[in-house]
Protein backbone atom coordinates (compact mmCIF):
# COMPACT_ATOMS: atom_id res chain seq x y z
CA UNK A 1 0.00 0.00 0.00
CA UNK A 2 2.86 2.45 1.08
CA UNK A 3 4.36 1.40 -2.32
CA UNK A 4 1.50 2.03 -4.25
CA UNK A 5 0.96 5.23 -2.39
CA UNK A 6 4.79 6.77 -3.64
CA UNK A 7 3.95 5.26 -6.72
CA UNK A 8 0.89 7.62 -7.02
CA UNK A 9 2.83 10.54 -5.95
CA UNK A 10 5.37 10.44 -8.43
CA UNK A 11 3.18 9.73 -11.23
CA UNK A 12 1.02 12.98 -10.16
CA UNK A 13 4.78 15.06 -10.12
CA UNK A 14 5.63 13.85 -13.03
CA UNK A 15 2.33 14.66 -14.96
CA UNK A 16 2.35 18.03 -13.48
CA UNK A 17 5.93 19.02 -14.62
CA UNK A 18 5.21 17.61 -18.21
CA UNK A 19 2.17 20.23 -17.90
CA UNK A 20 4.58 22.47 -16.98
CA UNK A 21 6.86 21.80 -19.89
CA UNK A 22 4.02 22.03 -22.56
CA UNK A 23 6.31 21.62 -25.89
CA UNK A 24 8.77 22.47 -24.89
CA UNK A 25 11.86 21.03 -23.37
CA UNK A 26 14.37 22.05 -20.12
CA UNK A 27 17.81 23.02 -21.46
CA UNK A 28 20.68 20.86 -20.41
CA UNK A 29 24.63 21.24 -20.54
CA UNK A 30 27.62 18.82 -21.41
CA UNK A 31 31.13 19.43 -21.10
CA UNK A 32 31.44 21.23 -23.88
CA UNK A 33 29.29 23.65 -22.13
CA UNK A 34 31.22 26.92 -21.15
CA UNK A 35 28.88 26.67 -17.92
CA UNK A 36 29.13 23.02 -17.60
CA UNK A 37 32.24 23.32 -14.92
CA UNK A 38 29.93 26.20 -12.95
CA UNK A 39 27.30 24.10 -13.15
CA UNK A 40 28.03 21.17 -11.61
CA UNK A 41 30.21 22.73 -8.45
CA UNK A 42 27.50 24.79 -7.65
CA UNK A 43 24.24 22.28 -8.25
CA UNK A 44 25.44 19.01 -8.49
CA UNK A 45 28.83 18.84 -6.37
CA UNK A 46 28.18 15.74 -5.15
CA UNK A 47 28.47 13.91 -8.02
CA UNK A 48 31.91 12.87 -8.84
CA UNK A 49 33.53 11.84 -12.14
CA UNK A 50 36.85 10.30 -12.38
CA UNK A 51 38.01 9.47 -16.33
CA UNK A 52 39.44 6.23 -17.48
CA UNK A 53 43.73 7.37 -16.82
CA UNK A 54 43.00 7.58 -13.03
CA UNK A 55 42.45 3.76 -12.28
CA UNK A 56 45.18 1.41 -12.39
CA UNK A 57 45.54 -0.12 -15.72
CA UNK A 58 45.35 -4.33 -14.84
CA UNK A 59 42.24 -3.66 -12.73
CA UNK A 60 40.95 -2.19 -15.85
CA UNK A 61 41.82 -5.57 -17.54
CA UNK A 62 41.05 -7.95 -15.28
CA UNK A 63 37.55 -6.30 -14.84
CA UNK A 64 36.54 -6.04 -18.60
CA UNK A 65 37.87 -9.83 -18.82
CA UNK A 66 35.82 -10.73 -16.44
CA UNK A 67 32.42 -8.61 -18.02
CA UNK A 68 33.42 -10.20 -21.17
CA UNK A 69 33.12 -14.08 -19.81
CA UNK A 70 30.41 -13.30 -17.97
CA UNK A 71 28.62 -12.29 -20.96
CA UNK A 72 30.25 -15.20 -22.89
CA UNK A 73 28.76 -17.90 -20.33
CA UNK A 74 25.45 -16.52 -20.72
CA UNK A 75 25.47 -14.70 -17.07
CA UNK A 76 23.24 -12.11 -17.98
CA UNK A 77 19.46 -11.89 -17.80
CA UNK A 78 16.52 -9.67 -18.26
CA UNK A 79 14.04 -8.92 -15.34
CA UNK A 80 11.06 -9.20 -15.44
CA UNK A 81 10.18 -5.72 -12.91
CA UNK A 82 6.80 -4.20 -11.79
CA UNK A 83 6.04 -0.54 -12.87
CA UNK A 84 2.86 1.22 -11.84
CA UNK A 85 1.09 -2.33 -11.28
CA UNK A 86 1.81 -4.00 -14.29
CA UNK A 87 5.35 -6.37 -15.42
CA UNK A 88 7.95 -5.61 -17.85
CA UNK A 89 10.95 -6.49 -19.38
CA UNK A 90 14.28 -4.68 -18.62
CA UNK A 91 15.80 -3.59 -22.03
CA UNK A 92 18.87 -3.94 -19.94
CA UNK A 93 20.23 -7.42 -18.57
CA UNK A 94 21.34 -7.89 -15.47
CA UNK A 95 23.53 -9.73 -12.92
CA UNK A 96 24.09 -8.89 -9.01
CA UNK A 97 27.47 -10.37 -7.45
CA UNK A 98 27.97 -9.28 -3.85
CA UNK A 99 28.34 -10.85 -0.50
CA UNK A 100 27.08 -14.35 -0.10
CA UNK A 101 23.92 -14.68 1.23
CA UNK A 102 22.67 -11.32 0.35
CA UNK A 103 19.26 -9.81 -2.10
CA UNK A 104 18.68 -6.80 -3.86
CA UNK A 105 15.04 -5.98 -4.58
CA UNK A 106 14.81 -3.15 -6.76
CA UNK A 107 10.81 -2.51 -8.91
CA UNK A 108 9.55 -6.30 -6.99
CA UNK A 109 11.83 -8.18 -8.22
CA UNK A 110 14.66 -9.60 -5.87
CA UNK A 111 17.97 -10.25 -7.54
CA UNK A 112 19.98 -13.25 -5.17
CA UNK A 113 23.94 -12.42 -5.21
CA UNK A 114 26.42 -14.67 -7.13
CA UNK A 115 28.68 -14.51 -4.09
CA UNK A 116 32.29 -13.15 -4.89
CA UNK A 117 35.02 -15.11 -3.15
CA UNK A 118 34.87 -14.36 0.48
CA UNK A 119 37.25 -15.92 3.16
CA UNK A 120 35.54 -18.62 5.10
CA UNK A 121 32.82 -19.52 2.41
CA UNK A 122 33.34 -22.10 0.24
CA UNK A 123 31.81 -21.27 -3.22
CA UNK A 124 32.30 -24.00 -5.85
CA UNK A 125 31.92 -21.38 -9.08
CA UNK A 126 30.96 -23.50 -12.44
CA UNK A 127 34.59 -22.52 -13.81
CA UNK A 128 37.81 -21.16 -13.04
CA UNK A 129 36.70 -18.04 -15.41
CA UNK A 130 33.77 -17.15 -13.48
CA UNK A 131 35.71 -17.67 -10.43
CA UNK A 132 38.46 -14.92 -11.86
CA UNK A 133 35.18 -12.58 -12.87
CA UNK A 134 33.66 -12.36 -9.81
CA UNK A 135 37.41 -11.74 -8.25
CA UNK A 136 37.73 -9.34 -10.46
CA UNK A 137 34.74 -7.85 -9.43
CA UNK A 138 35.51 -7.69 -5.47
CA UNK A 139 38.91 -5.82 -6.19
CA UNK A 140 36.76 -3.16 -8.76
CA UNK A 141 35.20 -3.16 -5.30
CA UNK A 142 37.88 -2.41 -3.02
CA UNK A 143 38.94 0.49 -5.06
CA UNK A 144 36.05 2.01 -4.99
CA UNK A 145 35.12 1.61 -1.91
CA UNK A 146 38.81 3.54 -1.06
CA UNK A 147 37.95 6.01 -3.84
CA UNK A 148 34.49 6.72 -2.60
CA UNK A 149 36.10 7.20 1.01
CA UNK A 150 38.26 9.95 -0.45
CA UNK A 151 35.57 11.85 -1.99
CA UNK A 152 33.54 11.80 0.82
CA UNK A 153 36.80 13.36 2.66
CA UNK A 154 37.33 15.91 -0.07
CA UNK A 155 33.49 16.61 0.44
CA UNK A 156 33.80 17.34 4.38
CA UNK A 157 37.40 19.38 3.84
CA UNK A 158 35.37 21.52 1.23
CA UNK A 159 32.18 22.08 3.62
CA UNK A 160 34.74 23.37 6.17
CA UNK A 161 37.35 25.67 4.54
CA UNK A 162 36.80 28.55 6.33
CA UNK A 163 38.00 27.11 9.10
CA UNK A 164 40.76 24.86 7.62
CA UNK A 165 44.48 25.72 7.97
CA UNK A 166 47.73 24.29 6.17
CA UNK A 167 48.73 21.84 8.47
CA UNK A 168 44.72 20.48 7.92
CA UNK A 169 45.34 20.10 4.43
CA UNK A 170 48.88 18.31 4.66
CA UNK A 171 47.27 15.49 7.15
CA UNK A 172 44.52 15.61 3.91
CA UNK A 173 46.94 14.50 1.15
CA UNK A 174 48.62 11.97 4.12
CA UNK A 175 45.57 10.50 4.47
CA UNK A 176 44.98 9.83 0.62
CA UNK A 177 48.05 8.86 0.35
CA UNK A 178 47.95 6.14 3.39
CA UNK A 179 44.51 5.25 1.89
CA UNK A 180 45.97 4.42 -1.31
CA UNK A 181 48.66 2.26 0.56
CA UNK A 182 46.68 -0.04 2.40
CA UNK A 183 43.84 -0.20 0.70
CA UNK A 184 40.99 0.54 3.70
CA UNK A 185 39.52 3.39 5.79
CA UNK A 186 40.35 3.38 9.44
CA UNK A 187 39.86 5.71 12.17
CA UNK A 188 43.26 6.18 13.17
CA UNK A 189 44.20 7.64 9.79
CA UNK A 190 41.22 10.13 9.69
CA UNK A 191 41.33 11.57 13.67
CA UNK A 192 43.16 14.21 13.43
CA UNK A 193 40.21 15.88 11.56
CA UNK A 194 37.05 14.13 11.05
CA UNK A 195 34.72 14.19 14.16
CA UNK A 196 34.44 11.50 16.14
CA UNK A 197 31.11 10.80 15.08
CA UNK A 198 31.48 10.34 11.42
CA UNK A 199 34.04 7.70 11.39
CA UNK A 200 31.74 4.78 11.35
CA UNK A 201 28.75 6.42 9.39
CA UNK A 202 31.70 7.56 6.72
CA UNK A 203 32.94 3.73 6.32
CA UNK A 204 29.10 2.35 6.73
CA UNK A 205 28.01 4.42 3.69
CA UNK A 206 30.81 3.32 1.36
CA UNK A 207 31.43 -0.36 2.01
CA UNK A 208 29.48 -1.56 -0.75
CA UNK A 209 28.32 -4.72 -0.24
CA UNK A 210 26.77 -5.70 -4.04
CA UNK A 211 27.33 -4.58 -7.47
CA UNK A 212 24.75 -4.73 -10.21
CA UNK A 213 25.86 -5.66 -13.48
CA UNK A 214 24.35 -4.31 -16.20
CA UNK A 215 24.69 -5.01 -20.48
CA UNK A 216 23.07 -3.83 -23.43
CA UNK A 217 23.60 -3.72 -26.91
CA UNK A 218 21.32 -0.84 -28.22
CA UNK A 219 21.51 -2.02 -31.76
CA UNK A 220 19.69 -5.32 -30.92
CA UNK A 221 16.79 -3.14 -29.30
CA UNK A 222 13.71 -2.61 -31.52
CA UNK A 223 12.71 0.00 -29.46
CA UNK A 224 14.28 2.58 -26.67
CA UNK A 225 11.88 5.23 -24.81
CA UNK A 226 13.24 8.76 -25.53
CA UNK A 227 14.24 11.37 -22.87
CA UNK A 228 11.16 13.01 -22.02
CA UNK A 229 12.33 16.79 -20.37
CA UNK A 230 15.26 17.76 -22.00
CA UNK A 231 15.47 15.97 -25.87
CA UNK A 232 18.90 13.85 -24.53
CA UNK A 233 17.41 11.30 -26.78
CA UNK A 234 17.19 7.81 -26.87
CA UNK A 235 17.44 6.31 -22.86
CA UNK A 236 18.75 3.03 -21.69
CA UNK A 237 17.35 3.58 -17.87
CA UNK A 238 14.98 6.22 -17.24
CA UNK A 239 14.81 8.67 -15.00
CA UNK A 240 14.43 7.24 -11.10
CA UNK A 241 16.39 7.29 -7.69
CA UNK A 242 18.37 3.96 -6.95
CA UNK A 243 16.45 1.34 -4.50
CA UNK A 244 16.28 0.01 -0.76
CA UNK A 245 20.46 1.65 -0.28
CA UNK A 246 21.39 2.76 3.42
CA UNK A 247 20.38 6.07 3.56
CA UNK A 248 23.38 8.72 2.23
CA UNK A 249 25.13 6.07 0.97
CA UNK A 250 27.54 6.29 -1.86
CA UNK A 251 27.21 4.98 -5.27
CA UNK A 252 29.78 4.22 -7.38
CA UNK A 253 29.35 3.40 -11.55
CA UNK A 254 32.30 1.64 -13.81
CA UNK A 255 31.19 2.01 -17.07
CA UNK A 256 32.62 -0.02 -20.01
CA UNK A 257 31.66 0.96 -23.86
CA UNK A 258 32.41 -2.19 -26.23
CA UNK A 259 35.88 -1.04 -28.20
CA UNK A 260 35.30 -3.65 -30.86
CA UNK A 261 31.93 -2.58 -31.98
CA UNK A 262 31.26 -1.22 -35.41
CA UNK A 263 29.88 1.65 -33.84
CA UNK A 264 32.41 4.38 -33.32
CA UNK A 265 32.26 7.93 -31.45
CA UNK A 266 30.79 10.40 -33.84
CA UNK A 267 34.17 12.82 -33.95
CA UNK A 268 33.09 15.53 -36.10
CA UNK A 269 30.03 15.98 -33.94
CA UNK A 270 29.62 19.46 -32.99
CA UNK A 271 25.33 20.46 -32.92
CA UNK A 272 23.84 21.58 -29.37
CA UNK A 273 23.57 18.44 -27.07
CA UNK A 274 24.73 15.38 -26.48
CA UNK A 275 26.89 13.15 -29.17
CA UNK A 276 24.25 10.39 -29.58
CA UNK A 277 26.87 7.58 -30.59
CA UNK A 278 28.35 8.07 -26.85
CA UNK A 279 26.74 6.48 -23.58
CA UNK A 280 25.99 9.03 -21.53
CA UNK A 281 24.52 9.49 -17.56
CA UNK A 282 22.03 12.13 -17.29
CA UNK A 283 21.39 13.93 -13.83
CA UNK A 284 18.59 16.53 -12.69
CA UNK A 285 16.85 18.12 -9.45
CA UNK A 286 14.18 15.86 -8.64
CA UNK A 287 11.26 17.74 -9.81
CA UNK A 288 12.83 20.97 -11.14
CA UNK A 289 12.24 23.07 -13.63
CA UNK A 290 15.08 25.26 -12.73
CA UNK A 291 17.87 24.10 -13.00
CA UNK A 292 19.50 22.99 -16.11
CA UNK A 293 20.06 19.19 -16.07
CA UNK A 294 23.95 17.46 -17.17
CA UNK A 295 24.64 15.13 -19.73
CA UNK A 296 28.01 13.39 -19.39
CA UNK A 297 29.72 11.19 -21.77
CA UNK A 298 30.94 7.74 -20.45
CA UNK A 299 33.46 6.17 -22.21
CA UNK A 300 36.15 2.66 -21.49
CA UNK A 301 36.57 2.77 -18.23
CA UNK A 302 35.51 5.54 -17.01
CA UNK A 303 33.50 5.58 -13.35
CA UNK A 304 31.27 8.46 -11.43
CA UNK A 305 30.70 8.76 -7.71
CA UNK A 306 26.96 10.05 -6.35
CA UNK A 307 27.59 11.08 -2.62
CA UNK A 308 25.95 11.28 0.02
CA UNK A 309 22.40 12.28 -0.48
CA UNK A 310 22.41 12.91 -4.67
CA UNK A 311 20.59 9.61 -4.79
CA UNK A 312 17.66 11.30 -2.95
CA UNK A 313 18.01 14.45 -3.98
CA UNK A 314 18.81 14.36 -7.86
CA UNK A 315 17.53 11.16 -10.15
CA UNK A 316 19.47 10.02 -12.66
CA UNK A 317 19.23 8.09 -16.19
CA UNK A 318 21.43 6.18 -18.43
CA UNK A 319 21.39 7.76 -22.26
CA UNK A 320 22.17 4.74 -24.59
CA UNK A 321 24.88 5.48 -26.84
CA UNK A 322 25.60 2.76 -30.27
CA UNK A 323 28.26 0.56 -28.99
CA UNK A 324 27.59 -2.44 -26.14
CA UNK A 325 27.82 -1.26 -23.17
CA UNK A 326 28.66 -2.79 -19.42
CA UNK A 327 28.40 -1.35 -16.03
CA UNK A 328 29.26 -2.41 -12.38
CA UNK A 329 26.99 -0.55 -10.37
CA UNK A 330 28.15 -0.69 -6.48
CA UNK A 331 25.73 -0.14 -3.38
CA UNK A 332 25.82 -0.35 -0.02
CA UNK A 333 22.15 -2.00 0.06
CA UNK A 334 19.98 -2.18 2.91
CA UNK A 335 19.82 -5.79 4.06
CA UNK A 336 18.20 -5.25 7.13
CA UNK A 337 15.62 -7.67 5.28
CA UNK A 338 17.27 -9.19 2.53
CA UNK A 339 19.82 -11.24 3.59
CA UNK A 340 19.72 -15.68 4.60
CA UNK A 341 20.55 -14.66 8.12
CA UNK A 342 17.12 -12.44 8.01
CA UNK A 343 14.92 -14.91 6.88
CA UNK A 344 16.19 -17.74 8.60
CA UNK A 345 16.04 -16.20 11.63
CA UNK A 346 12.26 -15.16 10.62
CA UNK A 347 11.26 -18.92 10.17
CA UNK A 348 12.58 -19.81 13.40
CA UNK A 349 10.73 -17.49 14.97
CA UNK A 350 7.80 -18.26 13.57
CA UNK A 351 8.46 -22.15 14.28
CA UNK A 352 8.30 -21.62 18.10
CA UNK A 353 5.02 -21.84 17.65
CA UNK A 354 4.98 -25.62 16.18
CA UNK A 355 5.22 -28.23 18.76
CA UNK A 356 5.35 -32.46 18.37
CA UNK A 357 3.97 -34.63 20.82
CA UNK A 358 6.37 -37.14 21.83
CA UNK A 359 4.10 -40.36 21.86
CA UNK A 360 2.18 -39.50 19.10
CA UNK A 361 4.11 -37.20 17.09
CA UNK A 362 1.38 -35.45 16.17
CA UNK A 363 2.16 -31.74 15.07
CA UNK A 364 0.22 -28.98 17.05
CA UNK A 365 0.47 -25.03 17.86
CA UNK A 366 1.33 -23.81 21.21
CA UNK A 367 -0.24 -21.02 21.00
CA UNK A 368 -3.98 -19.98 19.03
CA UNK A 369 -3.66 -16.15 20.22
CA UNK A 370 -4.34 -13.93 17.43
CA UNK A 371 -0.96 -11.54 17.37
CA UNK A 372 1.04 -15.48 17.68
CA UNK A 373 -0.80 -16.53 14.25
CA UNK A 374 -0.84 -13.29 12.70
CA UNK A 375 2.86 -13.14 12.85
CA UNK A 376 3.46 -16.67 11.88
CA UNK A 377 1.43 -16.16 8.75
CA UNK A 378 2.92 -13.13 7.94
CA UNK A 379 6.11 -15.10 8.05
CA UNK A 380 4.70 -17.44 5.56
CA UNK A 381 4.04 -14.97 3.03
CA UNK A 382 7.23 -13.45 3.60
CA UNK A 383 8.71 -16.80 2.96
CA UNK A 384 6.75 -17.50 0.04
CA UNK A 385 6.37 -13.87 -2.11
CA UNK A 386 10.12 -12.64 -0.92
CA UNK A 387 12.16 -15.75 -1.11
CA UNK A 388 10.82 -19.13 -2.48
CA UNK A 389 8.95 -17.56 -5.88
CA UNK A 390 11.31 -14.70 -6.25
CA UNK A 391 14.74 -17.29 -6.67
CA UNK A 392 12.70 -19.78 -8.57
CA UNK A 393 10.64 -18.05 -11.15
CA UNK A 394 14.01 -16.42 -12.24
CA UNK A 395 14.43 -19.81 -13.23
CA UNK A 396 18.37 -21.31 -13.40
CA UNK A 397 20.04 -18.33 -13.74
CA UNK A 398 21.96 -18.53 -10.77
CA UNK A 399 23.21 -22.41 -11.92
CA UNK A 400 25.46 -20.42 -14.98
CA UNK A 401 27.89 -19.42 -12.24
CA UNK A 402 27.53 -21.12 -9.20
CA UNK A 403 25.03 -24.04 -6.67
CA UNK A 404 25.61 -22.17 -3.77
CA UNK A 405 21.73 -20.83 -3.44
CA UNK A 406 20.31 -24.31 -3.56
CA UNK A 407 21.06 -25.62 0.33
CA UNK A 408 19.89 -22.51 1.64
CA UNK A 409 16.59 -22.27 -0.62
CA UNK A 410 15.95 -26.15 -0.26
CA UNK A 411 16.05 -25.25 3.72
CA UNK A 412 13.59 -22.56 3.33
CA UNK A 413 11.52 -24.33 1.43
CA UNK A 414 11.19 -26.74 4.20
CA UNK A 415 10.33 -24.33 6.46
CA UNK A 416 7.56 -23.14 4.24
CA UNK A 417 6.32 -26.59 4.28
CA UNK A 418 6.09 -26.36 8.17
CA UNK A 419 4.43 -23.24 7.89
CA UNK A 420 1.52 -24.46 5.42
CA UNK A 421 1.12 -27.35 8.18
CA UNK A 422 0.75 -24.54 10.77
CA UNK A 423 -1.61 -23.05 8.79
CA UNK A 424 -4.20 -26.27 8.59
CA UNK A 425 -3.42 -26.24 12.23
CA UNK A 426 -4.87 -22.46 12.56
CA UNK A 427 -7.99 -23.89 11.10
CA UNK A 428 -8.38 -26.61 13.04
CA UNK A 429 -8.39 -24.33 16.03
CA UNK A 430 -11.24 -22.23 15.14
CA UNK A 431 -13.64 -25.13 14.60
CA UNK A 432 -13.00 -26.23 17.55
CA UNK A 433 -15.46 -25.37 20.50
CA UNK A 434 -12.63 -24.58 23.05
CA UNK A 435 -12.90 -20.56 21.94
CA UNK A 436 -15.51 -17.91 22.54
CA UNK A 437 -17.14 -16.32 19.89
CA UNK A 438 -15.43 -13.70 20.34
CA UNK A 439 -11.70 -15.22 20.06
CA UNK A 440 -13.25 -17.33 17.32
CA UNK A 441 -14.66 -14.15 15.23
CA UNK A 442 -10.84 -12.28 16.32
CA UNK A 443 -8.90 -15.30 15.39
CA UNK A 444 -11.32 -15.96 11.94
CA UNK A 445 -11.02 -12.23 10.63
CA UNK A 446 -6.63 -12.02 11.13
CA UNK A 447 -6.97 -15.51 8.99
CA UNK A 448 -8.89 -14.17 6.65
CA UNK A 449 -7.41 -11.03 6.19
CA UNK A 450 -3.65 -12.41 5.48
CA UNK A 451 -4.93 -16.00 3.15
CA UNK A 452 -6.68 -13.20 1.28
CA UNK A 453 -3.27 -11.58 1.02
CA UNK A 454 -2.04 -14.78 0.10
CA UNK A 455 -4.28 -16.20 -2.62
CA UNK A 456 -3.74 -12.81 -4.30
CA UNK A 457 -0.33 -12.89 -4.19
CA UNK A 458 -0.27 -16.77 -5.51
CA UNK A 459 -2.40 -15.17 -8.29
CA UNK A 460 -0.70 -12.49 -9.61
CA UNK A 461 2.48 -14.64 -9.69
CA UNK A 462 0.12 -16.78 -11.98
CA UNK A 463 -0.20 -14.23 -14.20
CA UNK A 464 3.46 -13.38 -13.57
CA UNK A 465 4.45 -16.97 -14.88
CA UNK A 466 1.69 -16.81 -17.98
CA UNK A 467 3.58 -13.49 -19.24
CA UNK A 468 7.19 -15.04 -18.81
CA UNK A 469 6.09 -18.09 -20.88
CA UNK A 470 3.99 -15.85 -23.69
CA UNK A 471 7.66 -13.73 -24.01
CA UNK A 472 10.15 -16.23 -23.47
CA UNK A 473 8.21 -19.22 -25.09
CA UNK A 474 9.43 -21.26 -22.06
CA UNK A 475 8.07 -22.42 -18.39
CA UNK A 476 10.49 -21.06 -15.86
CA UNK A 477 12.29 -23.47 -13.33
CA UNK A 478 9.36 -22.67 -11.12
CA UNK A 479 7.86 -25.10 -8.94
CA UNK A 480 3.87 -23.70 -8.05
CA UNK A 481 3.90 -23.02 -4.10
CA UNK A 482 0.54 -23.00 -3.26
CA UNK A 483 -0.11 -26.59 -2.19
CA UNK A 484 1.35 -29.94 -2.21
CA UNK A 485 -1.22 -31.89 -4.26
CA UNK A 486 -3.21 -31.55 -7.57
CA UNK A 487 -5.97 -28.62 -8.32
CA UNK A 488 -4.27 -26.37 -5.54
CA UNK A 489 -5.25 -23.27 -6.71
CA UNK A 490 -8.94 -24.85 -5.70
CA UNK A 491 -7.82 -25.35 -2.41
CA UNK A 492 -6.34 -21.83 -1.95
CA UNK A 493 -9.43 -20.40 -2.63
CA UNK A 494 -11.13 -23.26 -0.69
CA UNK A 495 -9.87 -22.16 2.31
CA UNK A 496 -10.58 -17.97 1.70
CA UNK A 497 -14.34 -19.48 1.38
CA UNK A 498 -14.24 -21.44 4.59
CA UNK A 499 -12.98 -18.00 6.69
CA UNK A 500 -15.50 -16.00 4.46
CA UNK A 501 -18.62 -18.70 5.40
CA UNK A 502 -17.49 -18.71 8.89
CA UNK A 503 -17.48 -14.33 9.05
CA UNK A 504 -21.07 -14.53 7.24
CA UNK A 505 -22.22 -17.09 10.16
CA UNK A 506 -21.14 -14.62 12.90
CA UNK A 507 -22.71 -11.78 11.26
CA UNK A 508 -25.90 -14.20 10.34
CA UNK A 509 -25.43 -12.91 6.89
CA UNK A 510 -27.30 -16.45 5.47
CA UNK A 511 -28.11 -15.21 2.04
CA UNK A 512 -24.60 -14.58 1.27
CA UNK A 513 -23.57 -18.01 3.16
CA UNK A 514 -25.58 -20.29 0.95
CA UNK A 515 -24.13 -18.70 -1.67
CA UNK A 516 -20.62 -18.90 -1.03
CA UNK A 517 -21.70 -22.69 0.22
CA UNK A 518 -22.59 -23.23 -3.20
CA UNK A 519 -19.74 -21.95 -4.51
CA UNK A 520 -17.63 -24.00 -2.20
CA UNK A 521 -19.53 -27.67 -2.75
CA UNK A 522 -18.14 -26.50 -6.50
CA UNK A 523 -14.93 -26.10 -5.60
CA UNK A 524 -14.77 -29.47 -3.95
CA UNK A 525 -16.54 -31.56 -7.08
CA UNK A 526 -13.50 -29.82 -8.86
CA UNK A 527 -11.05 -31.21 -6.92
CA UNK A 528 -12.67 -34.75 -5.23
CA UNK A 529 -11.14 -34.13 -2.18
CA UNK A 530 -14.59 -34.52 0.24
CA UNK A 531 -12.68 -34.21 3.62
CA UNK A 532 -12.22 -30.42 3.44
CA UNK A 533 -14.50 -27.43 5.48
CA UNK A 534 -17.41 -28.78 3.69
CA UNK A 535 -19.24 -31.10 5.83
CA UNK A 536 -18.96 -29.10 8.90
CA UNK A 537 -19.92 -26.00 6.97
CA UNK A 538 -23.17 -27.91 6.36
CA UNK A 539 -23.85 -29.17 9.97
CA UNK A 540 -23.44 -25.13 10.46
CA UNK A 541 -27.08 -24.67 8.07
CA UNK A 542 -28.48 -26.82 11.00
CA UNK A 543 -27.82 -24.94 13.69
Amino acid sequence: MKRRAGEREKELKKKKLLEELGEGKLPYLTPADADFHHLQKTRYSKLIFRKSDTVPEELHHMVQEGFLTLRKHGCFFQDLVRIKGKDFFTPVSRILIGNPGCTYKYLNTRLFTVPWPTEGCEIKYCSSQIHDACKALIKLNDYLHIEAVKALQGQYLLDTKDIKDTSVIDREQNFATSLTEKGSFSKDQSSCYVPEDDYTSLNNRTSYNLTLLNYMDPLQMPYLKQEPYFGMGNMAVSWHHDENLVERSTVAVYSYSCEDSSAEETSDWNLKGRDPAVWHVGLKVAWDIETPGLAIPLRQGDFYLMLDDLNMTHQHCVLAGFSPRFSSTHRVADCSRGTLEYIFGQCELALQNLQTDPNSMALSLKSVETAVVKQVEEIHNEVEFEWLRQFWFQGKRYLKCTDWWLKPMAKLEEFWRKMEIMTSLALQEVRKKEQTEEQRNETISCLLLLLTERQRLRNEWTARIRLWCRAKHSIPSFALLVNNHQNSEYAGEKVLLFLSLQVCLLGTNLSQFRILLFKCLWLESMTGNRNKPVSWLISCTKR
